[in-house]
């Protein structure tokens, strides 16, 4: 799951802090899972082990005569030998699988009917056949083993049966435990003496970042002010749609990632404008057919500045749809309806609100409600209806806030959107930083 830059430098501490803690629960439990299992597979294959060795004192010259037998004095010779084992219950069968004989200890009868219920495998000459058996919180070894006559062919088997006592079964346990815990102990000590690294290594990842996103938000203000000095010699106008078109955008819901591609592209709208010839550009009358075709040109010219920058890809669909209109009949490419990306329906509207409302070398700014009148008069054509709704509403708001804040406040107030969609504010704190960033 992808996780969202926090917005503050403690968030940010409280993220790597949570989540290294986190991770190193996680990885030390897991480790301990493991060890546990492992170290319960090699205290069941020692217990094995023990068992069979157990069981070799019955591969003997006494075990052969034992089995071919029909004397009781024989069996009890047979019986001796369980005292010298560690089994408490013997079986011995004939090469056909036939139980000859079997003797048992003094042990509870369901212990006894559960090790002669349980089926097993038959080994071949020189293999044996171990397995638990698990009955009434009870573990139990079986081993079963051929038993080979002179001309070395099975002449039978020999089954035993050993109980782990509680004191193996403890012992076991605790070294299993111990070995669990300090494997996850181990984890989270590592843990641990990793976090300051990792926290250092963080605030320099961060300040680096901090000053790559501050150098391109620089870059943008400057390009963004050149093209306003050369089109109409104020950058206020960047300042004011920018301002426009994030609390519109804020106004429908906008996800935040829309808004700050809106807030690039509002504020680069017009990059193209510098491809365009200053006898068109800054002609102080009407233009003709020909130049209004050339200054069509400026939303293709400003793809063609940004195409090479990755980090201004989302404000490409405001600078080169800003200028189609809703029923198709904009430029450059005619596009219609939703086919128009959000940002730029959105762009669309506060462009042209704020070209009323501004006071240009050839005009006088236009009051207010005149200017809503003739966004109303276009919604369905040049705009999509829904955002010059919405737009209506906030608009006498934003433009009363803008007219008060002046160029001074309109910059405080970019440089708070910059912040809240750019997320300049979340460095740690300590981190490096060069002159002029606050630090939270």
């Amino acid at each position: 799951m992808p996780v969202g830059l926090p917005d503050s430098p403690r968030q940010l501490l409280w993220l790597l802090a949570s989540r290294l803690s986190a991770a190193a629960l996680i990885i030390g439990f897991a480790a301990g899972g493991a060890l546990y299992l492992f170290e319960t597979r090699r205290a069941e294959l020692a217990a094995l082990e023990r068992v069979a060795d157990s069981a070799r004192h019955f591969e003997s010259p006494a075990m052969q005569l034992a089995i071919n037998a029909k004397a009781p004095e024989e069996h009890a010779a047979l019986s001796r030998l369980l005292d010298r084992t560690r089994f408490f219950g013997i079986r011995v069968f004939s090469a056909d699988r036939t139980l000859i004989y079997e003797t048992w200890e003094d042990v509870p009868a369901a212990l006894i009917d559960a090790a002669r219920s349980r089926q097993h495998d038959w080994p071949e000459r020189g293999q044996s056949h171990q397995n638990w058996v698990e009955v009434a919180g009870e573990r139990l070894i079986r081993v079963v083993l051929p038993l080979v006559g002179e001309d070395a062919t099975v002449v039978g088997y020999l089954e035993g049966v050993s109980r782990l006592d509680e004191q193996s079964l403890q012992a076991q346990r605790e070294q299993i435990r111990n070995g669990a815990l300090t494997a996850t102990l181990s984890v989270l000590a590592t843990a641990l003496l990793l976090y300051p690294l990792l926290l250092a290594m963080l605030r320099q990842s961060s300040a680096l970042s901090r000053r790559l996103l501050d150098a391109n938000l620089s870059l943008i203000r400057s390009l963004g002010n050149a093209i306003a000095k050369r089109d109409s010699d104020t950058d206020t106008h960047n300042y004011r749609v920018t301002f426009y078109a994030v609390a519109l955008a804020e106004a429908m819901c906008v996800p935040e990632k829309e808004i700050s591609d809106l807030v690039v592209g509002a504020f680069l709208h017009d990059v193209g404008k510098i491809g365009i010839p200053d006898n068109i550009l800054l002609k102080p009358g009407k233009l003709t057919a020909d130049e209004f075709d050339v200054m069509k040109t400026h939303p293709l010219l400003g793809i063609a500045i940004v195409a090479d920058n990755p980090w201004l890809a989302g404000a490409a669909l405001t600078i080169r749809n800003h200028h189609e209109h809703i029923d198709g009949t904009g430029y450059p490419d005619g596009l219609r309806g939703d086919a128009i990306p959000r940002a730029a329906r959105i762009f669309a509207v506060v462009d042209v609100f704020d070209a009323l409302t501004s006071e240009r070398p050839y005009k006088k700014p236009m009051a207010l409600a005149e200017a809503l009148t003739i966004i109303a008069r276009d919604s369905g054509r040049h705009f999509d209806p829904e955002v010059v709704a919405i737009f209506k509403e906030i608009a006498p708001v934003l433009y009363a806030t803008a007219g008060q804040a002046g160029n001074t406040g309109l910059r405080q107030e970019m440089q708070a959107v910059l912040s809240r969609y750019f997320r300049t504010a979340a460095v740690p704190a300590g981190a490096a930083s060069h002159p002029g960033e606050p630090v939270d």
